[in-house]
């Protein structure tokens, strides 16, 4: 007898695990050994999966995997499944009678691509805590932090000028790759080396010091840009890569397969070795953190432990 009931998705959470660590490390094998898994019975997982879901989620390559479009956008509704469900475990009561105000800065690109949905939850968990929220600059945001104006500030890590003056907690690492469009000629490599980026143009982003970054890892590799193009805003940067005018490196946790206007952006490693980006919350090592600031970092802390940004471990 029919309940009436839609018929759901036969998969499990197990499988949504599975299924984010192969997108974070981009091949199968690698986080099968994370996972503490065998490849064979995370390859089978996987096809399971897009069984269920009758879509291919990966492209397979024989230097690993990349996520089909539909991959990309299930992506994002198994992160925030796990998401929901590591939360039903870990405060499934807490935080109702919690009361207070909490400052917290944030710079650019880990307000917009990383910390907001988190900081949704949050405050649907702990609905007495005032959370006031800025957008502030990497520098602003440690200069607030040793004079007491912020109780907390989410930034790039590896940013910081003067770390050791700060107690930081790193709640995401993510690799940088080469974009480019997905009709570039160098799209079907394996890896690039700095040797023949050197003579495309280079799209150098400003936002959050990454003109700053790129600068650093394109002089330890004993190169040069041939020509730079720079710009404040991803938006326009995407659409210059997807438009074959120009190439650059960011982290993957800023990166989508497509532009503003649909077009397809690829991503490919670099054969030297490049800096990983670490995302995390940093506070005054002076002052012990107030009730509400520890509630946040134990609720970012546990909520990120799962893998939801996109990264690659070191």
């Amino acid at each position: 007898m029919s309940s009436g009931l839609p018929a759901l998705p036969r998969f499990t959470l197990r499988q949504l695990h599975y299924f984010v660590a192969v997108a974070r490390c981009g091949q199968i094998s690698a986080a099968a050994n994370e996972i503490g898994l065998s490849q064979s019975a995370m390859t089978l997982a996987i096809a399971d999966l897009e069984q269920a879901m009758g879509t291919a989620l990966l492209e397979r390559g024989r230097q690993g995997v990349t996520l089909t479009l539909q991959g990309q956008s299930f992506l994002q509704h198994a992160e925030s499944v796990l998401r929901m469900a590591n939360e039903a475990a870990q405060f499934p009561f807490r935080g109702r009678d919690l009361e207070g105000r909490l400052e917290l800065a944030a710079t650019y690109t880990v307000l917009g691509y990383f910390l907001l949905p988190a900081l949704a939850r949050f405050r649907e968990l702990y609905p007495r805590i005032e959370l006031s929220l800025e957008e502030l600059s990497r520098k602003d945001i440690e200069t607030r932090l040793a004079s007491g104006q912020l109780d907390m500030g989410a930034v790039l890590l590896s940013n910081l000028e003067a770390p050791e003056r700060l107690q930081t907690r790193v709640l995401g690492r993510s690799r940088r790759q080469l974009w480019m469009a997905a009709n570039h000629e160098l799209a079907g490599r394996g890896s690039v080396s700095f040797e023949e980026l050197a003579t495309l143009p280079y799209i150098l982003p400003t936002v959050d010091e990454g003109d700053r970054n790129a600068r650093r890892y394109w002089a330890d590799a004993g190169h040069t840009p041939h020509k730079v193009i720079q710009t404040s805003s991803m938006e326009a940067l995407r659409e210059m890569v997807a438009l074959n005018l120009g190439v650059t490196i960011l982290s993957d946790m800023v990166f989508r397969p497509w532009s503003l206007d649909g077009r397809r952006i690829h991503a490919v490693p670099m054969d030297a070795h490049l800096p990983v980006m670490e995302v995390g919350l940093a506070w005054s090592s002076g002052t012990p953190l107030s009730p509400c600031a520890s509630a946040l970092e134990q609720f970012l802390g546990r909520s990120f432990a799962s893998g939801a940004l996109t990264a690659e471990k070191h």
